[in-house]
């Protein structure tokens, strides 16, 4: 089960509450499935229970306990949980986070996408103005991997640099006729000033990445290539992903869907450290556990890896906040919500944003991918690859419906 399935599995177990009368709350549109908070247990939670609470007439315990029993037993479910104030915990039959990353990986650059028309059909038009002609073009890129049957038209005929260096299209141009039912105005605030001078890449995420209510920024920060640029951070998280492929290769092994839990210990995992550290001449000392928070030949490694790429450290950086593979994967499997909701509201900066967030979560990450030191290979580590992988799939069509480049060296 993915946590997309598991969101809808408690949604499915909302209604069910609702129609027997346990509940008498509105059905919420959608329910957010994430990694456990601390205190959580298990393999995902939803705050569902905190959400509905108030609106019940109840105390999020006492809803959390109305819907469990809805829960258990559910197709995928080992068991439910309820924590805290009312936090429901999920344990999954199998390993969540291994079908969601073969899911990616099988479908690629469509994962999100409807799997079938919608039937909805849309007329976007917009002013002849550089920002409101990329919008819309990315607007109708949402819509048509959710289904719909769009076309796009301009009050004029593009600028041929916005052709030439954004890669813009439009269907037609022209003052449009008496609008149809269907019609809808893309007409976000104006850009201060040509974001041409930028390049293609920078020029549409300094467009896209703000919402269309507000001014964007056009200046050379969209080309630093430092971790406070956003989308220097998603393009390099892509790149390291690549990079991870490449040297697994080297090291003799390729991705594998599968546990990471190894990374967490385990007899196996204790064996293979006790062994590594041996060969390197030294032993276990009492109440020593800095090596589990890395050290100077980590810090090293991973500075050298970034300073290939061109990436520095900034001061306040706190990537490593963001979690591990659970909150990589909770980031993933948000990845069709966000899809369908930048498409409904035709907001490409929703996707923008989410794409920061898969980033920072696979930065987060990507350090424990690769064995260290003399650490073999296991299956931890092809599985890791393959969330890795995953993760560097779902930046690539993201950067895709945003009309920008995902380089896999940077």
């Amino acid at each position: 089960m993915t946590p997309v399935e598991l969101s809808r599995t408690v949604l499915r177990a909302v209604r069910r509450a609702v129609d027997q009368g346990e509940l008498q709350v509105a059905v919420p549109e959608r329910v957010l499935v994430t990694a456990p908070g601390p205190g959580g247990c298990g393999d995902y939670a939803t705050n569902v229970a905190l959400q509905l609470a108030r609106p019940a007439g109840q105390t999020p315990l006492r809803v959390a306990e109305i819907l469990r029993p809805h829960l258990v037993g559910e197709d995928g479910v080992a068991d439910v949980v309820v924590t805290g104030p009312g936090f429901i915990n999920f344990s999954l039959r199998g390993a969540g986070t291994t079908t969601l990353v073969e899911e990616i990986l099988r479908l690629g650059a469509r994962y999100g996408f409807a799997d079938r028309p919608s039937g909805q059909i849309v007329q976007l038009h917009c002013p002849h103005e550089v920002r409101a002609v990329v919008v819309m073009e990315v607007v109708a890129r949402l819509l048509r991997s959710q289904g719909a049957l769009v076309r796009t038209s301009c009050a004029a005929r593009p600028e041929q640099g916005w052709t030439d260096v954004l890669g813009v299209r439009v269907d037609a141009h022209g003052r449009p006729g008496a609008p149809a039912p269907l019609d809808v105005t893309v007409r976000p605030v104006p850009a201060p000033c040509d974001p041409l001078p930028l390049g293609r890449d920078a020029a549409r995420w300094a467009l896209l990445h703000p919402a269309a209510h507000d001014r964007p920024r056009i200046d050379d920060g969209h080309l630093v290539q430092r971790e406070a640029n956003p989308l220097f951070r998603v393009r390099y998280a892509h790149a390291r992903t690549r990079a991870l492929t490449r040297n697994a290769a080297d090291l003799g092994f390729t991705a594998e869907p599968g546990s990471t839990a190894a990374e967490h210990g385990g007899p196996q995992a204790l064996a293979d450290h006790s062994r590594n550290a041996a060969d390197l001449g030294f032993t276990a000392e009492p109440g020593s556990t800095a090596a589990e928070h890395g050290g100077p030949q980590a810090l090293a490694d991973h500075s050298r890896n970034a300073a290939d790429l061109g990436f520095t450290a900034e001061p306040g950086s706190t990537a490593a906040e963001h979690g591990g593979p659970q909150a990589l994967a909770a980031a993933l499997a948000d990845h069709p919500r966000v899809l369908a909701a930048s498409a409904a509201h035709h907001a490409p900066d929703r996707l923008a944003r989410h794409l920061v967030t898969v980033a920072d979560a696979a930065l987060a990450f990507l350090p424990a991918v690769l064995p260290r030191g003399a650490e073999k290979p296991s299956a931890a580590h092809r599985a890791r690859l393959a969330l890795a992988e995953a993760a560097g799939t779902v930046l690539a069509g993201g950067l895709s419906l945003l009309g920008i480049d995902a380089p896999e060296h940077l």
